[in-house]
């Protein structure tokens, strides 16, 4: 696909709010191989928080991800997401890679000068013998101390644990909070019993990365 899904996604999601008004809707999306233009298609199309994941440190880019993905690129995208009027921005890093404690330090504070507002930190796991090794399997102490970190560096919200993914769903209490224009402090959002998400997440296949 030339516009690679854009169109798709936005068709849904327009569809979506059209049956169901109420109904906050997430989209993962690739980079789009750096069309601004789609990620605005994206971006306008009534979603409530746009996803991108930059996957890794700036440095392991190249190495973890599709040749065709780039960090800057990536935070490029979330910065059109939240120019084109997107309330929530949100992306997530595997730990595990090889990564240095300089490198994701950096890549944190990368992501909030793009006004990134939700980080997830999640251990990478080996798909299959085909994929890269992991370098390490990561404390949860460390997990602990990375949520408190970027968390002080200004992030709305963290999730940051071995099991998180990108589609963590803790998160969302909160997030829907935000949305909803009632943003509770981080005490009080784990009392938030009920929420409705959708959450889109684009084919690999149609983009650099995911």
């Amino acid at each position: 696909m030339v516009d690679g899904g854009a169109a798709h996604f936005a068709s849904t999601i327009r569809k979506i709010k059209q049956k169901a008004p109420h109904i906050l809707v997430e989209a993962l999306t690739g980079d789009f191989q750096g069309g601004k233009q789609y990620v605005q298609q994206v971006a306008q199309s009534g979603l409530d928080v746009y996803a991108h994941n930059v996957e890794t440190v700036e440095a392991l880019t190249p190495f973890v991800r599709d040749r065709r993905a780039n960090f800057r690129q990536s935070l490029r995208v979330l910065e059109w997401a939240k120019e084109a009027g997107v309330k929530v921005t949100k992306t997530s890093m595997m730990l595990g890679v090889g990564e240095t404690e300089e490198q994701v330090l950096e890549a944190l504070k990368e992501l909030r000068k793009s006004d990134v507002d939700v980080v997830t930190f999640g251990q990478y796991m080996r798909p299959t013998k085909r994929h890269m090794k992991v370098d390490r399997y990561v404390e949860p102490e460390e997990f602990d101390r990375w949520k408190q970190i970027a968390e002080d560096l200004g992030f709305l919200y963290v999730a940051s644990g071995p099991l998180v993914r990108s589609s963590y769903k803790a998160g969302e209490f909160y997030i829907e909070n935000i949305l909803r224009g009632k943003a509770a402090d981080r005490s009080k959002a784990k009392d938030i019993k009920d929420s409705l998400m959708v959450h889109l997440e684009g084919n690999p296949s149609l983009s650099t990365s995911n």
